[in-house]
């Protein structure tokens, strides 16, 4: 009871003669303190809004409508916004620093939202044979993994060999849509050495696993951290600027290559037990994109 009472005077009395004080000593508002005591990144724009940094516990909410409707400002709208900011916490336009930074920040959460989106119509776009350019893809991937060896039809036991579960690989595509054949071309064409190294590994007598499969699960993976916020800290921090479609594929490429390497570390008995083991690397991704510094790339 005590502490609610105190958290009540502090919030609706104490608060505010406390930032009147703070700005009265430093003449500058809560915000410009909040950005200079934020490293760029993750941290800074983290902090902004409805952001809350969990791992510095740097959250709060604004109160004034302008800084409100910051967060939720389109990529077109971030320069005047900005201004609108500036003018509203009567920042002075010659203060660049702050505001390049609050530019920065607001291109990142205006761009982490058109990324989702853009992530998302391309996993609502179904794999379908009769398009030429679908079916293009999927046969650039298997020239990318199987150089040497040609297909000897359309449809064909052979799809099995890079790790589809059946003649047609189309049918494995529809929980993810084109989503994920674009992810599994994207990690054979980038990284070409290591899809081939790994689905060479797939194919182990005792701890093997369906590549392709696998892939189009981890892509799963990739959409679901991606559209619950989690990857925000990572994106922050990877891009000071606009989050692409690149930057997703790029950490998918990561997603595999680590559940790889977590695969054969754990040893499952069976491949019968990859939902146990999926969900346990899942866990494990989790806790590092809670990480306000995390930075989940191939190249780390």
């Amino acid at each position: 009871m005590l502490v609610y009472f105190w958290g009540f005077l502090y919030s609706n009395y104490f608060r505010f003669w406390l930032k009147w004080v703070l700005r009265l000593l430093t003449r500058k508002c809560e915000l410009q303190r909040v950005f200079e005591g934020s490293k760029a990144g993750a941290q800074r724009t983290l902090s902004i809004g409805n952001e809350g940094c969990r791992a510095r516990g740097l959250g709060w909410s604004f109160r004034n409508l302008v800084l409100r409707n910051a967060v939720h400002v389109e990529e077109a709208e971030v320069e005047k916004c900005v201004r609108d900011v500036m003018k509203e916490k009567k920042i002075e336009q010659k203060d660049t620093g702050f505001k390049t930074n609050l530019h920065i920040s607001l291109l990142q959460i205006s761009g982490y939202k058109k990324l989702y989106l853009n992530v998302e119509n391309l996993r609502k776009v179904p794999y379908d044979s009769d398009n030429e350019e679908h079916e293009e893809q999927l046969i650039e991937l298997w020239n990318l993994l199987m150089p040497h060896e040609n297909l000897k039809a359309r449809i064909t036991k052979q799809w099995c060999d890079i790790g589809f579960q059946g003649d047609d690989p189309k049918t494995d595509f529809r929980g993810m849509g084109l989503l994920g054949l674009v992810n599994l071309v994207y990690f054979s064409k980038h990284y070409t050495n290591e899809a081939r190294q790994i689905l060479s590994r797939s194919n182990h007598p005792k701890l093997g696993y369906s590549y392709a499969i696998v892939g189009i699960n981890l892509t799963e993976m990739a959409y679901s951290l991606l559209k619950n916020g989690a990857l925000k800290s990572h994106l922050y921090n990877m891009v000071f600027g606009l989050p692409q479609m690149e930057h997703f594929h790029q950490f998918y490429c990561y997603l595999v290559y680590e559940f790889d390497k977590f695969w054969f570390e754990e040893e499952p008995e069976s491949i019968m037990h990859f939902n146990q083991y999926r969900e346990k690397f899942h866990e494990k991704i989790k806790g590092l994109l809670l990480d306000c510094d995390a930075i989940l790339t191939l190249q780390n």
